[in-house]
């Protein structure tokens, strides 16, 4: 597998890039990919598929041997689902089952418990939040698996573009 972050590269870049990891039969997923950049490595690729909502292009050469179990990915709520699907197109390209578990913020919590059993049936749980990031701690002590937080930029008030999510996070474990 192979993996190119896209962000910063010009689209040649990343084609060339892509070019070089296929002629080494690996899967490549492409990652904040720009409009321009998805259109420069599908018309490279015939093979290439778009995941829009993730800003992801990925290729798959040799389909990977799928994991037991599931991943839940978990998002606060709607400004969040982009975070949330990268990192389930990125699970899903390494082979693992994705469920997905979005618009869950602690703010409307009858919404999380009524996903306990997806929650806590998971192997692994990612939770993406911006605000204040609450709901990662929220889902740990609900379920047994790990669980790993995502701060996300998105908020209003005293977010400071994430960096309150991301202390948040880290201050609760």
């Amino acid at each position: 597998f192979a993996t190119v972050f896209a962000e910063g590269k010009t689209p040649a870049q990343v084609v060339s890039i892509v070019e070089r990891m296929r002629e080494h039969n690996s899967n490549v997923l492409a990652t904040r990919c720009s409009p321009e950049t998805v259109e420069a490595v599908i018309g490279a690729n015939d093979d290439a598929v778009h995941h829009e909502a993730a800003r992801c292009v990925s290729i798959t050469v040799n389909p990977p041997e799928m994991n037991d179990g599931y991943i839940a990915i978990a998002c606060a709520g709607t400004s969040d689902i982009d975070v949330a699907e990268e990192a389930a197109v990125t699970a899903g390209f390494m082979g693992n089952r994705i469920e997905r578990v979005y618009d869950i913020g602690v703010a409307g919590l009858h919404r999380l418990l009524g996903q306990h059993s997806v929650l806590s049936e998971a192997n692994c749980i990612v939770v993406c939040a911006g605000m204040e990031g609450a709901l990662a701690s929220v889902v740990a002590r609900l379920v047994n698996s790990p669980v790993i937080a995502v701060p996300t930029s998105v908020g209003y008030g005293a977010s400071f573009n994430g960096l309150s999510a991301l202390l948040t996070m880290l201050n609760s474990y």
